[in-house]
């Protein structure tokens, strides 16, 4: 999926799908030099080590980048990093989106891009998956963004409203002991950190490449619902570094909402534009492929002719 669409406000937005198989090199540093971009002006001090900013071409081949530039000079001003995980359950995999990395340039917050950055992908990615339920995972400790995975996907574990529609079910717990299990580097935290299973917190968690992210509790952004701030304050140790390992689903029922609830009047036009790409590629793209006998995609090889 390479999907490029217009914001408002004076910005582009260019969705690429798994950009590690099939970006030119120059096209990939590009990319990986926008991303670190953003992400200078954004971080306090040091630099990422981790995830996309290694520029690692397996890592980027199981990645799904939001790039934000402004169009009158293309300079990057946000992106939002997402990640592909199969999750080896033993008798099965599952495959699970991980939220990642969200960053914005500080002097361009507030300028109407948090539909395209928190949820845009997810709602392309589900189009994507046929619209068949997508798992989804998030690492935090931010009580905002804890708040909003919580309200914004379904099935979510842990949440601070609890009861029967958030509770942890067996998948819910094999899912994220696989995770932990196989997919660490994916957010950044290392091996001696520990994982709660009842309360799905990972404590010490910041000792594996995100070290520059951890924050303490009065520098953490607050959720605008007190109870999901004192839910946080409750559950993590923020002097040590703990995350809350959310998972939760996104489906038909969650991306209408997200739709009628996040996506600007003006952007209607836009969003369906990109949903009309998302489809098309999935269903003409190997019918492309499977008719072009001249090039190689993947396993398909082209034709032999006979000599």
């Amino acid at each position: 999926m390479d999907i490029r669409l217009k914001a408002s406000g004076g910005y582009a937005v260019r969705i690429v799908e798994r950009p590690g198989l099939w970006m030119q090199p120059s096209e990939l540093d590009k990319l990986v030099a926008d991303l670190r971009q953003v992400a200078s002006k954004t971080l306090p001090a040091g630099e990422l080590s981790y995830g996309v900013f290694a520029g690692d071409r397996d890592r980027l081949g199981q990645s799904v980048i939001t790039l934000v530039t402004r169009r009158a000079d293309q300079t990057p001003v946000a992106f939002n990093a997402l990640a592909l995980m199969d999750v080896d359950l033993g008798h099965r995999s599952e495959q699970v989106l991980h939220l990642g990395l969200v960053m914005v340039d500080p002097s361009l917050r507030s300028q109407g891009l948090s539909w395209v950055l928190y949820g845009l992908t997810c709602v392309l990615m589900l189009f994507r998956n046929g619209m068949r339920p997508l798992w989804i995972s998030n690492v935090t400790q931010v009580p905002a963004v804890v708040g909003l995975v919580g309200t914004g996907f379904a099935r979510v574990f842990p949440t601070p409203e609890g009861g029967v529609q958030n509770r942890r079910s067996l998948l819910h717990l094999l899912l994220g002991r696989g995770i932990m299990r196989q997919h660490r580097n994916v957010f950044g935290v290392g091996d001696e950190a520990g994982f709660d299973e009842d309360r799905f917190v990972i404590t010490n968690a910041y000792t594996g490449g995100s070290d520059h992210l951890k924050k303490t509790l009065a520098e953490a952004p607050k959720h605008r619902d007190q109870a999901v701030n004192d839910f946080c304050r409750d559950q993590l140790d923020y002097d040590r570094g703990d995350d809350i390992l959310q998972l939760g689903q996104m489906d038909t029922p969650t991306a209408l909402s997200y739709v009628g609830r996040e996506v600007p009047r003006g952007s209607f036009a836009a969003l369906t534009l990109a949903v009309g790409a998302a489809v098309l590629q999935r269903l003409a793209m190997p019918l492309w492929q499977w008719a072009d006998t001249q090039r190689e995609f993947g396993i398909l090889r082209p034709r032999e002719k006979n000599e």
